[in-house]
């Protein structure tokens, strides 16, 4: 009787102490001003996807009535009349992916230098001036720079795209049909109002956007790994290849892509410029060509009713558009090392 008493005894000091061994879940009261700012934040956040999923649905419904009649032609056709029922976007994502990469080809090298010199070589007393000019550059209406485009750089790059098509032009993207580039008399309209020019005014408008992110991603480069590299020899430009850019790859490509969201939408400084052409037109300097976001604002004032449900199917694959980079730029990110360290 004693031993098993004993035993029980010894049991129930194992159990207590087995109980005492679990980790206990704390508990912390954040107190209110914290779980209201939880509650903002949630909120804000809730509310962000409200608005995107209903204008997602907005589009669609009034886009319905079109993608019945247009069913999956409206992706391959490359012609707009729908009054005819005859219509599609082939032509006009074919212009409209042309200039954003454009842009994006010529954006991106500026805006990695830009980011560069400010993180890494401009003098302290600069570098607040600079960002505040680049700041000031996002904020400057896309008319202003349609109007610096039609007015100023148009004339100006004409010489450039007749040279890009007499010793390139054995490239399609940079053949012009219609011109003998050993003319000298020959008229340069042909290289007005193209791809290549609406590219370059947008791509000034996403620069700004692309060197923020890129530069904020630069300045949180590691200072332990600076100074190892420093530490180890390494001059300013082996830290900025063997710390900063491979620490700020994720940054680069997320704010190329939240660059290229932008310049696929971009509307005014395109419309002001290009000379609407409802074909596939894939040479870059030649004149005529054609975006989503221009043929909406082109065709909406004299749209019939069926018209207007097709413009909304065009606007609905646009939004798509931007909303498949937007959501692969922030996964990118969030994936890379500065992305991790920002979270």
């Amino acid at each position: 009787m004693r031993t098993r008493a004993r035993t029980a005894g010894v049991a129930a000091d194992l159990d207590t102490g087995a109980a005492a061994d679990r980790p206990r879940r704390l508990h912390a009261d954040s107190g209110l001003p914290d779980r209201l700012f939880r509650g903002v934040a949630h909120g804000g956040g809730g509310l962000v996807l409200a608005v995107m999923l209903l204008v997602g649905g907005f589009l669609t419904y009034r886009a319905w009535q079109a993608l019945r009649v247009a069913k999956w032609h409206f992706l391959t056709t490359a012609e707009w009349q729908p009054d005819a029922r005859n219509f599609g976007i082939a032509a006009v994502i074919v212009g409209t992916v042309l200039i954003a990469g454009v842009a994006v080809v010529i954006a991106v090298p500026l805006a990695i230098g830009t980011a560069l010199y400010i993180s890494e070589y401009a003098p302290q007393r600069l570098r607040r001036p600079l960002v505040s000019t680049i700041d000031l550059m996002a904020a400057v209406p896309s008319v202003i720079y349609g109007l610096w485009g039609l007015f100023f750089l148009q004339g100006k790059v004409i010489g450039l795209s007749r040279w890009l098509s007499t010793y390139f032009g054995w490239i399609p993207l940079f053949k012009v049909t219609d011109a003998d580039p050993h003319d000298p008399l020959a008229t340069a309209t042909v290289y007005t109002a193209s791809t290549f020019i609406a590219g370059i005014v947008v791509a000034m408008m996403v620069t700004p956007i692309i060197c923020s992110v890129i530069r904020e991603v630069f300045s949180q480069a590691p200072v332990g790994e600076r100074e190892g590299a420093y530490a180890l020899g390494a001059t300013r430009w082996g830290v900025i290849r063997s710390v900063v850019l491979p620490f700020g790859k994720g940054g680069m490509i997320g704010g190329t892509m939240l660059g290229l969201g932008r310049a696929l939408g971009e509307t005014i400084g395109v419309y002001m410029i290009i000379s609407p052409v409802f074909a596939v037109q894939p040479h870059i300097l030649q004149a005529g060509t054609s975006s989503v976001s221009s043929l909406i604002a082109l065709q909406y004032g004299e749209a019939s009713k069926f018209g207007m449900s097709a413009l909304m199917a065009a606007g609905l694959a646009l939004f798509l558009m931007t909303l498949v980079v937007n959501f692969a730029a922030s996964t990118i990110v969030a994936r890379s090392r500065s992305g991790a360290t920002a979270e």
